[in-house]
């Protein structure tokens, strides 16, 4: 599977699953690390733990079975390594406070990418 289908399987994931303010980002020529970063906000922390492990079971099902989740404990914020993709799952003030998107939004020259 390609990683465009995976990326558009994982936002259908947390929509379908009332994940709110669904954004990706690409990070082919930002960062290392991953080629997309996707973010979005639950309404509760049973509602952050529920998509995120929801997300895990779905992308297993496809193949993905390396995938784990990471902020077991916390109650504002839980991330989804799926290999090639990042999922940050936030609680709306976190996610605020955070800001990722304006912080991976703006354009970095590929010989200055980050690991």
């Amino acid at each position: 599977m390609k990683i465009i289908d995976i990326k558009k399987n994982i936002e259908k994931i947390l929509d379908n699953n009332k994940a709110a303010n669904i954004t990706s980002i690409d990070l082919k020529n930002k960062s290392y690390i991953a080629d997309y970063m996707i973010i979005a906000s639950g309404t509760s922390s049973r509602h952050l733990q529920a998509l995120s492990e929801i997300l895990v079971t779905e992308l297993k099902k496809i193949g993905l079975e390396e995938c784990r989740i990471e902020g077991r404990e916390s109650n504002d914020w839980k991330l989804v390594d799926a290999n090639d993709i990042i999922i940050h799952i936030f609680h709306p003030e976190k996610r605020e406070f955070y800001d990722l998107e304006k912080m991976w939004s703006e354009e970095i020259p590929k010989e200055k990418a980050m690991l």
